[in-house]
């Protein structure tokens, strides 16, 4: 049986909801993850809730392509965040027939961080929605140790990212010994590997310039055999230069392509 492979948004993340679903289905993608909210002042969120029409026109795309929505993200988790405020992205990715939330620690208060992810996953279970939380190296979570430490005081699943994974220099055994039932899916890229990395280095490559599994030097083969048999693969691939030169779609098709053939390769499909 093929792994499945769904793509992350920030990969194509010019594309409205409705067109990011029909190129992703031409690029072969399994399923997407949708982007509702604006991280960066540069790159756009979607979050539908004063769109009707674009949120009618994301569902056609679904069902026309067969395409399922796995996840909505990504929900910034600060000292001033409140339940009652995200509400509405429950109810979104409920619509969408999402499986996860994505959060992202921005809170230097871990005690208090995992208390809004535990409130967080009680309003997100309400809807059929599981909280994910993702680590970054340039943040109060930095590498997979402190998440494991934050997600479980809150009982929420771990997203682990091939990037922020090699930069945090996170230990493959520690992977290894995951719970399953805390890793629903993973994210996967390739990069460069050039250490040591500061911040402005870490967050270009996460936000701009990633590349498909095989084209850098991270061992993602250790990476992905870290991880339980068959888990799911999110692909999170930014890649800046070539979507300014050929567009989005020559993106997602380059990494959709890249990936198969990567995996085949490995005897990881």
């Amino acid at each position: 049986m093929t792994r499945p492979l769904s793509v992350a948004h920030l990969t194509a993340v010019d594309l409205a909801p409705p067109q990011f679903i029909e190129a992703a289905a031409r690029a072969g993608f399994d399923g997407v993850g949708l982007r509702l909210l604006r991280v960066t002042d540069t790159t756009p969120g979607y979050p539908m809730t004063d769109d009707p029409a674009m949120l009618r026109a994301t569902k056609a795309a679904m069902q026309a392509t067969g395409l399922s929505v796995g996840d909505v993200e990504f929900l910034k988790v600060t000292p001033e965040t409140r339940v009652a405020d995200v509400e509405w992205m429950f109810d979104i990715g409920a619509e969408l027939g999402a499986a996860h939330l994505i959060t992202a620690p921005y809170d230097d208060d871990l005690s208090r961080l995992s208390d809004s992810l535990a409130a967080l996953a009680e309003a997100g279970a309400k809807r059929g929605l599981k909280v994910i939380h993702e680590f970054f190296p340039w943040t109060s979570v930095p590498d997979l140790a402190t998440a494991l430490k934050v997600t479980g005081d809150a009982g929420v699943a771990v997203l682990v990212d091939s990037l922020h994974f090699d930069r945090s220099g996170s230990s493959l055994e520690m992977l290894k010994a995951i719970d399953p039932a805390c890793l629903p899916f993973a994210h996967l890229c390739d990069a460069p590997v050039h250490p040591p990395y500061s911040t402005e280095d870490l967050l270009y490559n996460a936000r701009e310039a990633r590349f498909p599994p095989g084209e850098g030097q991270i061992d993602l083969a250790a990476f992905v055999r870290a991880l339980p048999e068959g888990l799911p693969l999110a692909l999170e691939v930014p890649m800046l230069k070539l979507q300014q030169a050929e567009g989005s779609e020559a993106v997602l098709h380059h990494v959709g392509r890249t990936t198969r053939d990567w995996l085949a390769r490995n005897d990881l499909a």
